[in-house]
């Protein structure tokens, strides 16, 4: 029995997944998500997924902006001591966050297909687009937990690959839309 590996995140309307928290993330149109109501059943999903997360996958990127904030935040104390893994070539073990709970580098998409077939739980991926675009392209992703916002981006990175491949069938397994626009998408990946 393989583990999960489940992308979650925040997505405009228009596919985009850059910079939903700031400007200080890179994209022009950065923090879509805080221009967005707050109405807090909207984000009940993020809650939800709390119980099923076994471990976390990031891409080096995304690790390096999430550990520093969500190792010190009272939202994510979760996460703490989860299992993390990173994928990243680059990546040096001195580079890894004290104090975060475990954390090992993955070095290629095999390591990830080893980790899947490991034993354990659902595995998610926050933020990581590309990660998410690599993993989805070599058939690795299980399902999307998806937050889609109101708002057209136009350019920024997407979740979704642009190459040309066979098609991937989707079963929707949950949905929801809120008073503010955002709906919640919940897909498996039909295999």
């Amino acid at each position: 029995m393989s583990r999960e590996l489940v992308y979650t995140g925040f997505m405009s309307l228009d596919g985009v997944v850059d910079s939903p928290g700031g400007k200080e993330e890179g994209h022009r149109g950065g923090g879509w998500v805080m221009d967005t109501e707050f109405v807090p059943e909207a984000y009940s999903l993020k809650g939800e997924e709390l119980a099923d997360h076994t471990a976390l996958l990031f891409g080096r990127r995304s690790y390096e902006a999430f550990a520093p904030y969500w190792r010190e935040s009272d939202d994510h104390v979760a996460y703490r001591d989860l299992p993390k893994y990173v994928l990243s070539t680059g990546l040096a073990e001195q580079d890894l966050l004290d104090g975060w709970g475990p954390t090992t580098i993955l070095r290629t998409v095999e390591d990830v297909v080893r980790l899947k077939e490991s034993e354990g739980g659902a595995i998610f991926i926050h933020g990581s687009a590309e990660l998410a675009r690599r993993l989805a392209d070599a058939d690795l992703i299980d399902r999307y937990n998806l937050l889609v916002f109101p708002v057209l981006l136009g350019a920024g990175k997407g979740l979704f690959s642009r190459e040309d491949r066979d098609k991937t069938q989707l079963r929707l397994r949950e949905s929801a839309t809120y008073s503010n626009g955002v709906a919640k998408l919940v897909y498996d990946v039909v295999r």
